[in-house]
């Protein structure tokens, strides 16, 4: 009997709704398949155990709802999951990845899994802080409105002193722009140590603003090995009086991204987001996770905007 396969079930508006793009192995039923992700992603494991009868498995299994083939593909399904709320910690999207998606996609029943789309009940959305500020916070401390902010990241991204990286902010800043950015990997190589990068540059800023008249920013790229380094560098920013600061959300973690965000609204920085290394997980078309859930996620870990892509250009997406 097919337990986590249960297409009577109505949905709760508290219940976490996972659509998953399944593509099982040869020979395996995608009820099977849709109720083995359900199983793996709760409750389930490999065999029956003992400790199974002292607790209500019905109560906290996930549930795999609905299943239904994908148009034009051959044996690839989406099956519908629901999730009651008590499977998760409240305020950490750590734990909500690490049961949704943490496990199953080694499942040797599947030849590929995709998380499509998360529908989050608003009651678990309002454990989390969220995104530290917001756009209208952001217009405000800079005093531009009605139109878009303009800005460019330094290149090239590595090998530059600190001095000649200021230079080159100064020179983007001065020429109008309202933002430069560092990349997503520059940190605190030995060309150039973070406090000197973030030194110079607040002086650029400076210098800058006070040759135009107007509220400029750098993107200080405060993404470091360990969440206690990370904070002193968004101590540093905030001490140098600068508006905001930047963190690679999937590389640093979400555990670490939170901790930052909860730093950032309370001591007034603006946090930037770079999606580096999103592409290992949403590029597959068949395999990984749809950037609209790392979207979500971080809506919840917490950010003020996130480096998107362009139209055209070298990346896909």
């Amino acid at each position: 009997k097919l337990t986590y396969y249960t297409p009577d079930y109505e949905t709760k508006d508290t219940d976490i709704l996972a659509a998953f793009r399944v593509t099982p192995q040869p020979g395996v039923p995608p009820e099977e398949a849709g109720a083995a992700v359900a199983a793996e992603s709760s409750t389930g494991t490999w065999t029956t155990v003992w400790t199974d009868g002292l607790t209500s498995l019905d109560r906290y299994k996930g549930r795999c709802y609905h299943i239904e083939a994908v148009a034009g593909e051959e044996n690839q399904y989406i099956a519908y999951v629901a999730y009651p709320l008590d499977l998760f910690e409240e305020g950490s999207v750590t734990n909500m990845f690490t049961s949704i998606v943490g496990n199953v996609f080694g499942f040797k029943a599947l030849r590929a899994l995709r998380l499509e789309d998360l529908r989050i009940p608003t009651s678990y959305i309002k454990t989390f802080q969220g995104p530290p500020h917001g756009i209208q916070v952001e217009r405000d401390k800079l005093n531009k409105y009605g139109r878009p902010l303009l800005g460019c990241t330094i290149k090239p991204k590595l090998g530059l002193s600190a001095k000649n990286y200021g230079r080159a902010v100064y020179e983007c800043l001065r020429g109008g722009l309202d933002f430069t950015k560092d990349d997503e990997n520059v940190n605190s190589q030995p060309f150039m140590r973070w406090r000197d990068r973030f030194l110079i540059c607040a002086e650029a800023i400076y210098k800058a603003q006070a040759e135009t008249g107007e509220i400029k920013g750098h993107y200080f790229n405060a993404t470091a090995g360990t969440c206690e380094e990370m904070i002193k560098r968004a101590v540093c920013a905030r001490e140098l009086g600068v508006p905001i600061v930047m963190h690679d959300y999937l590389t640093g973690g979400f555990t670490a991204n939170t901790s930052l965000a909860h730093y950032c609204r309370d001591n007034g920085l603006l946090l930037h987001i770079h999606r580096a290394m999103h592409a290992v997980i949403d590029r597959q078309k068949n395999h990984g996770m749809h950037f609209r859930v790392l979207a979500k996620a971080l809506r919840l870990s917490g950010g003020d905007h996130i480096h998107a892509g362009t139209v055209v250009g070298k990346l896909e997406g």
